[in-house]
């Protein structure tokens, strides 16, 4: 029995040795792992934080560091305060977050940060939370980023994805979080992120989808921006209108969620989704736009802070202009083989009201209205016949309208007829390019060149015989401009379209102070060029053109080969100036100024005169002698269709090289270079320099069409200068008032 007891006491004596052991064994492992554990993150701190350490390095010194100013935004306004344009990297001006309407920063905050308000500038519940959704979608469906850190990235980083810039903009996140409150941060970020289409900031993104300001934006509208963080270029809502308004919806539901809107606020925004405006028209004002920062760059220097320009436009009339032409393209532009056109409107004062300079700004960019050198045709006659009066003659002075050989140069007008003895007055109306000649003779190339440069031609003329037909290129702005003195009373101006400067705060940086180039024609002679020139609407070459109630005055041009087509017309309210054409000078299917032009200039002008009370053009109109009333009764040869042009002759005007044009003027000879100024004119040595078996014979020529059949002096020879015509006695017209 004893033995029992003491085999028993000796078992258990064992078991609680063993157990003894086991525990300490236990507790020996627990305390070697517990110690392994806290080594392991001992040395993981230390390469945490040297890992740390290391791209902080690579950061600008904390005392350095600055939050980058805002790239410049140029908000340009027309003449009533309207908003036209913004120009800029941005696309929009900084907007204050206590402008916006409330729910606009709570939107982002629901979908891209619900706990902004309450972290230092790194959500650790957010960043778990990514990560675990992200392990168990095997993919990157949610990202743990703060409002802090995307603004971080925007302002300092690249937008790589990599561990170091990640690193990088947590470190950032808690330097702005020391140096900003949160609703900076908060400002900060709305004015600055990418919203898509190239608008950065709220104030851009809501002009750019919706056309209105940040500060009218409704529920919707805010929810759909705020979807756009998720990814800005994919779902821009005029690109993926689906796409963003299944974003908005989520952050719709997000709102409601965290009871930033009420419930039917939700149900509402939901039911009415926001929709992006749709572009309209050709985009226009761009190249108004465009034009105003050129000027800029002269007016004001360098830009570093948001300013707003004042201009001279006028939206209303900025549109008519560009509906006159788009749709007078889009109408008969194929039929006339014309692509492209430019209008430039300007009052009295030189302010441009309006200003296109293309078909569609987002096709091309190119600003025909204000870079294009074209050749005006007889649109540049106006300074021909203003040199004539100056130098002696009248409106009811009379000259020949006859065949006429200038050392081999022939032009002829556009009707292959002649007029024999007309005014001036008709001769300009009907654009007869033999008197034209004739009177750029009789007064000198300089002449004229002189009082072109006088009424505001900036570009080089070209001093010869042919600058009487607008043979030397200008731009559509210059030469309307130049016609402004025609409609104020004689007064010289310069263009202008910036009105006013000012920084957004309400600086003044420039004011347009009153001035003009004084007077630049005489008050009688414009008496007189208002009366040749009003005469072209009535019975000449621009009668299908007029503003109803209104004295209205101009002229047409067309350059060599139909390749450009001009009127510039105005009245003592507007002055406006159409061209039509291509951008590779290729001519057009016989598209003249008394087409094209004329109908989209009357079409504008009657837009813009629509409510205007009508006013006579300044300085009255001349009335004329009288002594000439009858001579347009005399015989005339009847005027001809235009005639047919075979591809080998190209034309019937022979023009003489440029160089001899130059040495007969007294310049120094230059190589041949093509000029002219009516449709259809080529020079001769074209034909000449065919074998003698392919040049059609005159019955030829007759039979086929090229020429008029009725006989005209010198027409037919092609191969050879023909000689001068032999003197003539002035007839009783000249003999009674000189020339």
């Amino acid at each position: 029995m004893t033995a029992n007891c003491d085999k028993g006491s000796i078992r258990v004596a064992r078991e609680t040795r063993d157990r003894r052991h086991t525990a300490r064994r236990r507790r020996s492992l627990a305390l070697g792992l517990l110690s392994f554990l806290a080594t392991l993150g001992v040395w993981g701190a230390i390469a945490v934080g040297a890992v740390v350490v290391y791209h902080a390095a690579q950061l600008p010194p904390i005392d350095q560091l600055a939050v980058p100013k805002r790239p410049p935004n140029i908000a340009i306004l027309a003449e009533d305060g309207t908003l036209l344009a913004n120009r800029g990297d941005t696309g929009g001006a900084a907007v204050k977050l206590a402008d916006l309407p409330s729910f606009v920063p709570k939107a982002f905050i629901a979908i891209e940060d619900r706990r902004f308000y309450s972290h230092f500038g790194i959500d650790a519940v957010a960043v778990l939370r990514a990560l675990t959704r992200n392990a168990s979608a095997g993919a990157t469906v949610e990202g743990g980023s703060t409002l802090t850190q995307q603004l971080a990235k925007n302002l300092f980083l690249t937008q790589e994805r990599t561990v170091s810039r990640k690193i990088q903009e947590a470190l950032l996140a808690l330097w702005l979080e020391r140096k900003y409150s949160k609703d900076q941060i908060l400002e900060l970020y709305l004015n600055r992120v990418y919203f898509g289409a190239g608008a950065y900031g709220v104030e851009a993104a809501a002009r750019k989808y919706f056309g209105h300001s940040a500060r009218n934006l409704t529920l919707p509208e805010a929810a759909m921006l705020a979807g756009l963080m998720k990814a800005p270029s994919k779902l821009a809502p005029n690109r993926n209108p689906a796409g963003a308004r299944e974003r908005a919806a989520q952050v719709v539901a997000a709102m409601v969620e965290e009871g930033f809107v009420s419930e039917d606020m939700g149900k509402l925004a939901l039911a009415r989704p926001a929709g992006a405006m749709q572009e309209r028209g050709a985009g226009s004002v761009n190249y108004a736009a465009d034009y105003v920062m050129d000027v800029l760059d002269d007016t004001i220097g360098t830009i570093d802070e948001d300013i707003v320009v004042t201009t001279t436009l006028d939206a209303a009339l900025q549109g008519a202009a560009e509906r006159a032409l788009t749709e007078e393209l889009d109408r008969r532009g194929t039929k006339y083989g014309v692509e492209q056109g430019a209008i430039v409107a300007l009052d009295p004062n030189g302010a441009v009201k309006a200003l296109v300079g293309g078909r569609d700004y987002a096709a091309s960019q190119f600003n025909r209205a204000v870079a294009a050198r074209r050749q005006p045709g007889s649109a540049f006659k106006p300074f021909v016949y203003l040199a004539a009066l100056e130098n002696g003659l009248t409106p009811d002075s009379v000259r020949e309208d006859a065949p006429i050989n200038v050392r081999g140069w022939k032009p002829e007008n556009y009707a292959r007829g002649y007029h024999g003895p007309v005014t001036l007055t008709k001769a300009l109306s009907m654009s007869l390019n033999t008197v034209a000649v004739r009177l750029g003779l009789e007064v000198g190339p300089k002449a004229i060149g002189k009082v072109a440069h006088r009424l505001g031609i900036a570009s080089d003329l070209d001093l010869n015989p042919s600058i009487a037909l607008g043979t030397s290129e200008v731009t559509p702005l210059e030469i309307t401009t130049a016609y402004v003195a025609f409609a104020n009373g004689g007064i010289g101006v310069q263009p202008r379209i910036v009105q006013r400067v000012k920084t957004a705060r309400g600086k003044l940086l420039y004011q347009r102070k009153g001035g003009s180039n004084g007077r630049v024609i005489d008050s009688a002679i414009l008496s007189m060029m208002n009366r040749m020139m009003m005469e072209t609407l009535v019975t000449g070459t621009a009668r299908k053109g007029g503003v109803p109630g209104w004295e209205a005055a101009g002229k047409t041009g067309t350059s060599q080969d139909f390749r450009d087509a001009w009127f510039i017309g105005y009245t003592s309210h507007l002055v406006t100036g159409v061209w039509m054409g291509n951008d590779d000078s290729s001519p057009t299917k016989k598209a003249t100024g008394g087409s094209l032009p004329v109908e989209v200039w009357s079409r504008f002008m009657q837009a813009a005169h629509k409510n205007v009370p009508p006013q006579p053009l300044p300085g009255g109109i001349w009335q004329g002698t009288g002594l000439f009333d009858g001579l347009a009764a005399l015989p005339e040869a009847p005027p001809q269709a235009p005639v047919p042009v075979a591809p080998e002759w190209g034309g019937a005007i022979e023009r003489p090289s440029r160089s001899a044009v130059r040495q007969d003027f007294g310049a120094p000879p230059r190589a041949p270079i093509e000029v002219g100024a009516t449709p259809g004119s080529r020079p001769p040595p074209a034909e000449a320099m065919r074998p003698p078996g392919q040049i059609p014979t005159e019955p030829q020529r007759r039979s086929s069409g090229l020429v008029p059949p009725a006989p005209i002096p010198n027409a037919g020879d092609w191969q050879r200068p023909a000689a001068p015509p032999p003197p003539r006695e002035r007839n009783v017209f000249e003999q009674l008032f000189g020339g």
